[in-house]
């Protein structure tokens, strides 16, 4: 028999550094999640992508046990990271901040379609390029 669900947590944590400390202690600890476990279980799953940031979805259970999947990093993140800025542009469109090419947002785009709601590698170019947009970096050929 299947586990009852008592709650989902999204976060959004910096990968193989997560403590209890907020927001991993208050978010989790409400729902009664043993918060060192978690946050073991979850630097040992993403030790490999040190510096990012990855969202991460905490399934909780009525017996308080939990399961989590990690997903990628936002395509913001990567975008800025990709451009080599600090962060996106404060008053779009008028400033850019940095440019991307055609290959890069391509990249991004498919280390991102699992997560993506586009049906196609192209679709999901068009996501990211308007990310991009919205944050003030430039698309080049």
């Amino acid at each position: 028999m299947a586990k009852k669900v008592k709650t989902i947590v999204k976060l959004n944590l910096p990968a193989g550094a997560a403590t209890p400390a907020p927001p991993v202690g208050p978010a989790l600890g409400q729902h009664g999640i043993p918060l060192m476990d978690f946050c073991t279980q979850y630097n040992q799953a993403t030790a490999d992508k040190r510096g990012q940031i990855i969202p991460v979805e905490i399934t909780v259970f009525e017996d308080n046990s939990f399961t989590f999947v990690t997903k990628t990093p936002p395509a913001s993140s990567l975008l800025i990271k990709a451009a080599g800025v600090e962060k996106g542009s404060s008053s779009v469109p008028s400033v850019k901040v940095g440019k991307v090419t055609q290959e890069q947002v391509k990249k991004i785009a498919e280390e991102k379609q699992a997560d993506l709601n586009a049906k196609s590698t192209e679709a999901a170019v068009n996501i990211i390029k308007g990310t991009a947009q919205s944050m003030g970096i430039e698309v080049t050929e």
